[in-house]
């Protein structure tokens, strides 16, 4: 959901745990009232020392965003679904070597997450319950497949050595566990 406030634009973000044969988190960034999404398969990390291995799937329509609760068998992405995490975010961009401003103005900042898309190289600061701080994700070249991008945890205030989703198993919106979404 976009707002402005003061010609700030604010995008919504969600991760989705989707507990699939490959259980796996999805990052979904809304760019252009869609969500371009990855899946990372050791989930998002707030250690700065950590990439994670984001790989670029197919984007989902922002009513998506809200949705928690079983796939049926035989579907595409069959599985319990939870909102592992959920919020705004804000797009950055780096106006020199390791310092990155953020982007407020509404237009300029759709500009700079679609080029940033198609470049291969986004940065946005994540205003979540659980991931909060200066991220980027960068899509690697000449290694892995052509959907290969990482995400990387900017050092900010939010860094936390050592950190494991794994840690963090309830659903922000419900509070219950993948296996009691899975149950109902």
């Amino acid at each position: 959901m976009k707002t402005s406030k003061s010609s700030q634009s604010v995008y919504s973000f969600v991760i989705h745990y989707h507990k699939t044969v490959r259980p796996h988190y999805d990052l979904r960034l809304e760019i252009n009232n869609t969500m371009p999404s990855w899946a990372i398969p050791k989930g998002p990390t707030l250690d700065p020392t950590v990439k994670r291995l984001a790989m670029e799937t197919t984007g989902h329509d922002m009513d998506y965003r809200n949705f928690e609760g079983v796939i049926p068998q035989g579907a595409y992405g069959a599985g319990a679904v939870m909102i592992w995490d959920e919020g705004t975010y804000i797009a950055e961009r780096e106006i020199s070597k390791g310092i990155r401003e953020s982007i407020t103005d509404l237009t300029t900042s759709l500009e700079v997450m679609q080029q940033g898309f198609h470049n291969g190289e986004i940065k946005f600061i994540l205003k979540g319950k659980k991931m909060k701080g200066s991220f980027a994700l960068v899509k690697t070249r000449g290694f892995g497949p052509k959907n290969s991008w990482l995400l990387i945890k900017h050092k900010d205030k939010y860094c936390i050595a050592g950190y494991d989703a794994k840690n963090y198993p309830k659903s922000t919106k419900s509070k219950r566990t993948i296996d009691e979404i899975a149950g109902d």
